[in-house]
This record gives structure tokens, C-alpha cells and sequence, in this order.
């Protein structure tokens, strides 16, 4: 029973933590995506690439947040995307997590070490909208209840 109020405790601070860190919403020029996360967290802005695709940011901690776009040259679909990251064989990426609905896909897994989630919409207008979290798996507890909400957030015109 103290190993339960313990977990819930615990949950409850971490859940407290993010909710009081500061939403910041960006929205991607070139493709039109939008997310919104904590800038209290992802308080470092990596340069922008040259393409203007996206904005990544990063944490102190080691996590970090990539929100972006791309065409959809390949015209993928989420059961296609879902299937081929499933079967990939790059060194250190294992898909543990994965679901697809009608314009949209999750995956979530390790890569290097690290824990990653993706969400991505399948857009009529032929851009695929992405966020991708990635943080140190000693983190968990900190970002799994983030990764929902900023996931959520993540849409296009």
C-alpha cells in the first residue's frame, strides 16, 4: 500500500510540474505546423535548418523536441509509415509502441538509448506534420506525462 500512495505521489508532483511550466505554441512558416510545449523545458532553440521545415528545441536534461513538416513525396500513409518503421533495422531504433488511424500515426520506442515518441498527421494538402520527443530513458517519469498533451497539441491548416 506505501508502494502505491508512493507511485501516486510521485505522479501527481510530476503532473503538477508540467502543468505550471509556461505553454509556448509554434507555428512552422513553410508547412503551416503547429505544436505547443513548455518553454520552461525545451528552453534551448536550435538553429532553424535552411530548408525552414522546422525548429527543433532542446532541455538541460538532455531531452528534446522537433516539430516540422515535409512533403509527402512518397504518398505514405499512416499504416505504411507505421509498417516500415516497424520493420527497420537501423542500429539502435526498436519500435516498442505503434497505432494508426485514418491521417495520423504514433510510434514510440528507443533510439540510442533514449526514449522517443512521434506523432505525425497525413495531411490533404500532401504534408506530413510531425512532432518527435525524444528524452533519456532516467527521465521517464518527467516526460511521459508531458508527451500526451504536447502530441495532442500538434495540427496543421
Amino acid at each position: 500500500m506505501k508502494h502505491l500512495f508512493l507511485t501516486l505521489a510521485i505522479a501527481a508532483l510530476s503532473i503538477a510540474a508540467a502543468a505550471s511550466a509556461a505553454p509556448f505554441t509554434y507555428t512552422n512558416q513553410r508547412f503551416g505546423t503547429v505544436c505547443t510545449f513548455p518553454d520552461e523545458i525545451f528552453s534551448i532553440r536550435e538553429p532553424e535548418p535552411e530548408n525552414g521545415d522546422g525548429q527543433q528545441w532542446s532541455a538541460p536534461d538532455g531531452a528534446s523536441l522537433i516539430c516540422s513538416g515535409i512533403l509527402n513525396v512518397d504518398d505514405d500513409t499512416p499504416k505504411s509509415f507505421v509498417s516500415s518503421e516497424k520493420a527497420s533495422a537501423e542500429p539502435g531504433y526498436k519500435t516498442t509502441y505503434s497505432k494508426a488511424g485514418k491521417d495520423w500515426a504514433v510510434l514510440s520506442g528507443i533510439k540510442d538509448g533514449k526514449i522517443f515518441y512521434e506523432r505525425r498527421l497525413f495531411g490533404k494538402d500532401g504534408v506530413i506534420r510531425t512532432v518527435w520527443i525524444e528524452y533519456p530513458q532516467a527521465l521517464k517519469s518527467k516526460y511521459d506525462p508531458l508527451v500526451g498533451v504536447i502530441a495532442g497539441s500538434l495540427k496543421g491548416p
